[in-house]
């Protein structure tokens, strides 16, 4: 009965270990889509920004020409 219960043991531990790999591999997984989308953050971030700068450069030109058509009139 021993052997039966050290032959149980070994199997449950065999599934653990292969469990555990499992999960180490699914891990690495999602630290790879992790810094896949931290990177996407930063790229749409700066795009963000960029975009920003760009719509004040524009509104500024806008007003000044609002503020030229106001002057004419």
């Amino acid at each position: 009965m021993s052997l039966e219960l050290l032959s149980q043991l070994e199997n449950k531990i065999q599934a653990t270990l292969e469990n555990i790999e499992l999960l180490k591999m699914e891990l690495d997984e999602e630290k790879q889509k992790n810094e896949a989308l931290v990177l996407q953050q930063q790229e749409l971030t700066q795009k963000n920004q960029q975009l920003q700068q760009d719509l004040n450069s524009w509104s500024d030109k806008v007003n000044g020409l609002v503020g030229l058509l106001n002057n004419e009139i």
